[in-house]
């Protein structure tokens, strides 16, 4: 179990779908969980959110902030959006840097992100370079450095959308079966993109039936599903 979690999302809900059920097994365990969205997903992931008649971008923030907000409350992490801008998320020497400190200050045990690839958001491939570069620089690849670094934390992909078309094949299923209420609350408060709440939970499920084809443990209901980036070091097989 992770003592200190990170999760970054290109967009404000990003986390709640895809690693909601971890965060809140880390807190319920009495660890700490930090939620970091790059952007809120004002242009390309709140549609519902436009249709309100003289709906503005500063409007469309709050609203988005609100909700995440709400949602990390009840997986018991805090939440930070950096407000770079969605479609396109552009990054630069600036941002990066903020980022590293991020990672830095918090320093986190896990790291979680987006995959390399989607072929359908162009926004969380760029997520995955930045977080894995700030991890990198946060970190000074586990060497003294000229700079404060922190001990290289686990780094994980979270699952996509569309894994398949992701190159994502998961290599870790983490049992979420205690904090899938806490998921569903979470879930819940994302009103801009209610259309996925189903969606993520029947993954869940789904998930949770490959885990317990791949442990044996019966008692698993739901499960997350990820892709490790960096392999861990463990004392013994």
């Amino acid at each position: 179990m992770s003592d200190r979690m990170m999760v970054v999302g290109a967009h404000a809900a990003d986390f709640v779908w895809r690693a909601g059920g971890v965060i809140a097994m880390t807190t319920q365990a009495g660890g700490t969980a930090s939620v970091i969205a790059l952007s809120y997903g004002e242009r390309g992931e709140s549609g519902e959110l436009w249709k309100e008649p003289g709906q503005t971008v500063e409007r469309v923030k709050e609203l988005r902030h609100a909700e995440a907000e709400a949602a990390a409350k009840a997986l018991g992490a805090t939440f930070t959006c950096l407000d770079l801008g969605d479609y396109p998320l552009e990054l630069d020497k600036d941002a990066l840097g903020r980022l590293a400190d991020v990672i830095r200050e918090f320093g986190p045990d896990t790291l979680i992100t987006h995959t390399d690839t989607d072929p359908f958001n162009p926004d969380h491939p760029i997520a995955f370079e930045v977080t894995e570069r700030a991890r990198a620089l946060a970190a000074g690849a586990g060497v003294a450095s000229a700079f404060k670094t922190i001990t290289p934390p686990k780094f994980l992909q979270f699952e996509p959308h569309q894994p398949e078309l992701c190159n994502f094949t998961p290599s870790v299923f983490a049992d979420i079966t205690s904090a899938f209420e806490a998921k569903q609350a979470a879930m819940a408060e994302m009103k801009a993109q209610k259309y996925l709440q189903t969606y993520y939970a029947q993954r869940a499920e789904q998930r949770g039936n490959h885990a317990r084809r791949a442990s044996g443990r019966s008692e698993i209901r739901y499960a997350e599903a990820f892709k490790r980036v960096i392999p861990d070091v463990v004392d013994a097989l």
